[in-house]
């Protein structure tokens, strides 16, 4: 078996793992270059594979950094199946057709403004492309074994982080290979641990956090107290947020701060179409997270749901004090970047970051203290208040994700480091060749490796 590392190698984003096995060819999903140009430009390149060589695709999860390139794959030639929590095929139903309108806006905006080399302006992908991808996602529950697939047998484990997310178990033989995903956070307040793990001969495994612990701070009394402040002083929170996970945290930390009235009886708004589905699937779904149904129920009545364009410009034009919640999380697009331009500029509003900024993104350039951002080929001045809300990501931190590979039932024989930047990557490869005196190391772009 060979491991090919096509993504998520010395970055957190364009998640694309190769697994060759007897002449068979599956992909450990399809995520998008997110952040830095050099990545994103990325996208644009032909695979380092042959699409239509390809026997099969597996989804850990439906994050954009995940399954993002599904419709481009499929649109260059791949035909097989896509195997998948149910879960996360009714989430990617939603995010993927999204994201392939939201590149074709971005490309008809850059071309109405002459803001692009290229003429005209084309997408990565069309909305019509991504409904053509969905057609090929197979589902797979959690924990059933399936049937050969590219010569191996799969199964999906629970691994927190978002609704559907899995680790995927991969046998050939008498070897497992297992691919963490992105793990979530054992004492997350929605979603459920990770499952631990019951075999694996070889781990590839995230390291988003892998250099660093998840502060005890209570983070929802943070936000409480940026609430109020902004408001005292007639300003607008707006808080940058994945439609998927991050806004259902946020409004149930909003919910339960409006019960405890810690905030002032002010609007809430979630300006997502796909978050507000995403809150109605959370709900079909309550047997994958923590939530009762009462707190479903408040989760999804405490915001005004935004759904129109002419709604969503009528929100942009607000001057009283309130709380937007709107997509994307890292501040690459969507409609969040209209409110950064309307409110960014004064000193009375905050914004508020609640996860991991990628190196690159706009939200990691405004965390990192720049006094201007480029949104829409316009210079923005950062001017209010920015705050990076600690304990609201859903990713395990280095101790969570050493602890789960502690779970294991004996030593692996390698283990791989993905999903991470530089420094991340190597410190928890330091931490577990040190602490539990197993072999890892951490794949280079592009590198392949043979493991059996």
């Amino acid at each position: 078996m060979k491991l090919a590392f096509l993504g998520a190698a010395g970055t957190v984003t364009g998640s694309k793992t190769l697994v060759t096995q007897e002449g068979k060819q599956l992909l450990v999903d399809c995520g998008l270059f997110q952040g830095y140009k050099n990545l994103r430009s990325m996208n644009w390149e032909d695979f380092p594979f042959d699409p239509k060589q390809l026997d099969a695709v597996v989804l850990t999860h439906a994050h954009l950094d995940h399954s993002g390139a599904l419709p481009l794959l499929v649109k260059r030639g791949f035909r097989g199946p896509v195997f998948a929590t149910p879960s996360t095929i009714e989430v990617c139903g939603v995010l993927l057709p999204d994201s392939g309108r939201l590149q074709e806006e971005d490309a008809e905006y850059a071309g109405r403004r002459e803001r692009s080399r290229h003429h005209p302006p084309l997408p990565l992908y069309t909305e019509e492309d991504a409904k053509r991808a969905l057609r090929q996602l197979r589902p797979l529950p959690f924990e059933e074994r399936s049937d050969s697939i590219a010569g191996m047998q799969l199964r999906l484990r629970p691994a927190g982080h978002i609704l559907g997310a899995s680790s995927v178990e991969l046998t050939a033989g008498d070897t497992t290979v297992l691919f963490s995903g992105d793990l979530g956070r054992p004492d997350d307040l929605i979603m459920r641990a990770p499952a631990p793990i019951e075999r694996a001969d070889y781990i590839v495994a995230e390291s988003t956090y892998g250099d660093r612990l998840h502060e005890a701070s209570n983070a929802e009394l943070l936000l409480g107290q940026v609430i109020q402040r902004t408001a005292a002083r007639g300003g607008i929170v707006v808080i940058p947020a994945f439609a998927v996970g991050r806004a259902q945290s946020l409004l149930h930390a909003i919910y339960r701060l409006k019960q405890r009235s810690e905030i002032p009886d002010l609007p809430i708004y979630l300006n997502s179409p796909m978050a507000i589905d995403m809150t109605d699937i959370y709900h079909r779904h309550r047997a994958e997270h923590r939530l009762s149904i009462e707190e479903c129920i408040g989760m999804a009545r405490v915001a005004t749901m935004v759904r129109t364009p002419d709604e969503s410009r009528a929100l942009v034009a607000r001057r009283q004090p309130a709380v937007i919640v709107s997509a994307s999380g890292m501040a690459t697009g969507g409609r969040v970047l209209h409110h950064l331009k309307a409110l960014a500029p004064h000193s009375r509003n905050t914004i508020v970051f609640a996860g991991f900024q990628a190196g690159g993104t706009r939200g990691g350039r405004i965390v990192a203290g720049e006094s201007s951002i480029r949104i829409h080929g316009e210079d923005v001045a950062i001017n209010a208040e920015v705050v990076s809300l600690p304990g609201m990501s859903a990713h395990a931190d280095a101790e969570q994700i050493v602890q789960w590979l502690k779970t294991a039932p004996k030593a692996p024989k390698g283990i791989y480091l993905n999903h991470g930047e530089p420094g991340p990557a190597d410190a928890l490869r330091q931490r577990i060749e040190r602490e539990l005196e197993w072999p890892a190391s951490v794949p280079r772009l592009g590198q392949a490796v043979e493991i059996l």
